[in-house]
């Protein structure tokens, strides 16, 4: 969702906030700007509606030079898309970007009326700027002012400040929002994705919950909630920096979807032994207790929600735990009975979903044995607070459609439930199986990519096409679920998914001759029961489309399409009958001229609940 960037350096900082604000853009926004205190000049503020090109064409009709800045990408949350609402906003000598929700703005804008502050925006976050410009006016010490502010919000948020008071000194702190400081040789930086600051500096330190902090050119100094000095490593940001060219790809979603076999390799090296996993990955204490593990409870959200569906399939029948499943902006508002030895996992690509760090607090009250983070940012908040972790790395994902973040996901579920089959003394034979097909999944994923051509050409049957459906059997059902949550996501097409036995249940209603039909049909166990149900559409005139096995039969007749898959173990199936599915939405959105990387309405990260 939204981005900041800020710095302080001896040379000039506007080019720096502008490209940090460029690669934040696959985080979703529509407003951007900057404010800069201008050699002499105070500070000076441009802000501008729609893409960050657009503030950078304000910018070089009137060009703002400073050695101390902010800078800001908004996502609407109070106040529609205006300049008015762009960020930075400003209050008397001061200005500040937010990320986050203030969930005490009301009030608080009531006691600022009150005391003569007028607002020009719809925001929140002009709340928190003229409530720091009244505590600086009755104690004019930026410090005191900024820590007086915090106690007073409520809510989510990560700041950043300015003030012409301190002219050499930039400020910040975070609640429930990402914020990280970046290092590098007389200069600091700020930012809310690390990714934004590659272009000058690898060396990070991640603030921890409550923390806030004091920047200049020649030193840092970070405190906690209870303004206590803290120290924290610098850590070199792993992911390299040409993850974020596109490369010979028109897109990133499809560089993204090409990178997945190098995702999966290099989230499974060092876990594989010859015929079993590596449990010590997991780390000592997590090692430990896998054996007393009788639960599990799965919390995500969208995509990594589909990967916990898939998993609940896996762990049941192989590791033979009960499996729950939740949505995490449910989670927290029912009450949850925990058995005991229950073990919580979290997903998320970012680990900053707000919806599932809130869930991963309120569990923690819950009496599980632990936690388990499942993420793609070892930084992460999420990965922070788990008790264990489990990292994927599938490297920098721009596309707001996630897709080798979903795959890597499901590679640790499965390397997950292998290790939990293990620990409670299940077959060997299925475990060193488990072990040898997910070894040859890259290469498999490598093959099903050649399919690429033919699915683009597949796409134009989707060209005048409004809805469609989707239908899977078990663990492909939630593979069906993520295959119309990609195609809504960037074509805009509606599309449902459904257990294929389903149909006649009500969505057979839908069925005809306009309605696109996509089946996932692996050649496993319940091949025969999903042939029946592609019957049924069949005999409706729907148009089908079968994504199958090249060890299947199905019928072949008018308005049925198949496409060949090659014959893969039934348990990394889903992984596999991922990738078409990706790369049909990819194509059909190519048909229908949509915005690929960056579709309407959605964020990268949804770091607000």
């Amino acid at each position: 969702m939204c981005g900041i960037v800020g710095a302080i350096s001896k040379r000039n900082i506007t080019p720096i906030l502008i490209e940090g604000l460029r690669r934040l853009e696959y985080r979703g926004y529509d407003s951007a700007g900057v404010a800069v205190l201008a050699s002499g000049n105070g500070i000076k503020r441009t802000r501008a509606v729609g893409k960050v090109i657009e503030l950078e064409n304000a910018l070089e009709k009137e060009p703002v030079h400073g050695h101390l800045g902010i800078a800001h990408t908004r996502w609407a949350t109070h106040g529609k898309p205006a300049e008015r609402n762009a960020h930075p906003h400003l209050s008397e000598r001061l200005a500040i970007v937010h990320n986050g929700i203030i969930e005490n703005h009301s009030a608080l804008r009531k006691k600022l009326t009150d005391l003569g502050y007028t607002f020009t925006s719809e925001t929140d976050t002009e709340v928190v700027a003229h409530l720091l410009a009244h505590h600086y006016k009755e104690k004019p010490n930026l410090l005191c002012a900024f820590r007086s502010t915090l106690r007073e919000l409520h809510g989510a948020y990560a700041l950043g400040v300015i003030h012409q008071g301190e002219p050499n000194t930039l400020y910040c702190a975070r609640m429930g929002s990402p914020l990280v400081i970046g290092e590098a040789s007389e200069e600091q930086f700020i930012a809310s994705d690390p990714l934004a600051l590659l272009q000058v500096t690898d060396q990070f330190i991640y603030l921890e919950e409550g923390d806030h902090a004091r920047l200049t050119v020649e030193s840092r100094e970070i405190w906690n909630q209870r303004n206590e000095s803290v120290e924290y490593p610098v850590l070199r940001y792993e992911h390299a920096a040409h993850s974020m060219d596109k490369g010979e790809y028109r897109h990133y979603m499809l560089k993204e979807i090409y990178e997945q076999p190098a995702a999966i390799a290099n989230t499974l090296d060092g876990t594989l032994a010859e015929d079993h996993v590596l449990t010590a990955a997991l780390g000592p204490e997590a090692e430990t207790h896998l054996a007393d593990i009788r639960n599990i409870h799965i919390v995500a959200c969208g995509t990594s929600y589909h990967a916990g569906l898939v998993a609940r399939y896996w762990i049941e029948e192989q590791a033979g735990l009960p499996c729950q499943v939740e949505v995490a902006s449910e989670y927290r508002y029912r009450t949850v009975a925990v058995p005991p030895n229950t073990l919580l996992i979290t997903i998320s690509q970012s680990g900053e979903t707000a919806d599932t760090l809130a869930a991963l607090r309120h569990a923690k009250q819950q009496g599980y044995l632990a936690s388990l983070a499942i993420c793609n940012v070892a930084g992460s908040s999420l990965v922070r607070e788990a008790d264990w972790r489990l990292l994927t790395k599938a490297g920098p994902e721009i596309g707001v459609a996630s897709t080798k973040a979903f795959t890597t996901q499901l590679v640790a579920l499965l390397w997950l439930t292998t290790a939990l089959a293990q620990a409670n003394h299940r077959a060997p034979e299925m475990i060193s199986a488990n072990v040898r097909a997910l070894r040859g999944l890259p290469r498999l994923v490598e093959k099903v990519l050649h399919l690429d051509q033919h699915i683009e050409a597949l796409a134009a049957t989707f060209t005048n096409k409004q809805h469609a459906l989707f239908l899977g059997r078990g663990p492909h059902y939630p593979i069906a679920m993520e295959g119309a949550l990609k195609l809504k996501e960037i074509s805009y097409i509606h599309a449902e998914a459904y257990a294929a036995g389903e149909l006649k249940h009500g969505p057979l209603a839908l069925v005809d001759e306009n309605m696109p039909v996509v089946s996932v049909a692996p050649s496993d166990s319940l091949l025969e029961k999903l042939k029946s149900n592609l019957q049924e559409v069949s005999a409706r005139g729907g148009q089908l489309i079968n994504f199958v096995c090249e060890r299947a039969e199905l019928d072949n007749g008018d308005g049925i399409t198949h496409l060949s898959m090659p014959w893969v173990y039934e348990s990394v199936s889903p992984i596999v009958y991922t990738i078409p599915l990706q790369l049909l939405s990819y194509h059909v959105a190519l048909v229908k001229g949509t915005d690929v990387d960056k579709p309407r309405n959605l964020a990268k990260s949804v770091t607000v609940e």
